[in-house]
């Protein structure tokens, strides 16, 4: 196996998302840090590897590719021992890539509708509209997992570890309600068992979550 290097920062979701997809498989791999908050995904050297200027970036012994959602499929693929988390039969595997095409264009859209304002642009109010968003996700997550304990039915896949990258961040804005979404919070304490969860995720967030509580925001 070639070398296999990740570039990302502990605070990003996307970013634990494939740190989860990695630990998952087993496989071993090289974490380099891009600052964001340093602008060091800007800088000249990164630029060449991913001129788009995002993480996480992948690169697989020479071959770079970008995006969460494309890496954790490629990783899969090529080091699964099985399909268990990106599954190759078209019917299971169509439910996964719905679930990662919600997480894509609506969870990580709502996200930053909060997120980018709080920590880019020294905004302190968050628009309850946008709270009511993440509301709306969470009832949305809470309807998938009616078909089985994970979000894409009885199986463990690779959107489960999209989704809760990315709730570890909303909780600080919205705790989860179990009464109100009983599934969701249940399939939030099995993903917590995990016992690569904590390394890859749990502690990993830490940065982003005290970041946005030093941010002293309010609701209005």
């Amino acid at each position: 196996m070639g070398k296999l290097t990740l570039y990302g920062i502990d605070g990003s979701p996307p970013v634990r998302s494939v740190l989860l997809t990695l630990r998952a498989l087993g496989v071993e791999f090289e974490y380099k840090v891009v600052n964001l908050l340093e602008k060091e995904h800007l800088k000249p050297e990164f630029l060449k590897i991913n001129p788009l200027h995002t993480v996480p970036v992948l690169d697989d012994d020479g071959f770079v590719l970008i995006d969460s959602h494309a890496i954790n499929s490629y990783l899969v693929g090529k080091y699964g021992k099985d399909d268990s988390l990106y599954p190759k039969d078209l019917k299971k595997r169509a439910i996964v890539d719905q679930r990662l095409h919600y997480d894509s264009s609506v969870v990580t859209s709502t996200g930053k509708s909060i997120l980018f304002p709080l920590l880019w642009e020294n905004k302190t109010e968050i628009p309850q509209a946008r709270i009511d968003a993440l509301e709306a996700v969470y009832k949305n997550l809470n309807l998938f997992l009616e078909s089985g304990d994970y979000l894409a039915g009885d199986n463990l896949t690779i959107a489960d570890f999209h989704i809760t990258a990315a709730l570890t961040a909303f909780l600080v804005f919205l705790p989860l309600d179990a009464t109100k979404y009983p599934k969701l919070a249940a399939w939030d304490q099995r993903i917590k068992e995990l016992p690569y969860y904590e390394e890859a995720n749990g502690s990993r967030a830490t940065q982003v979550v005290e970041l946005i509580k030093s941010k002293n925001f309010t609701i209005a």
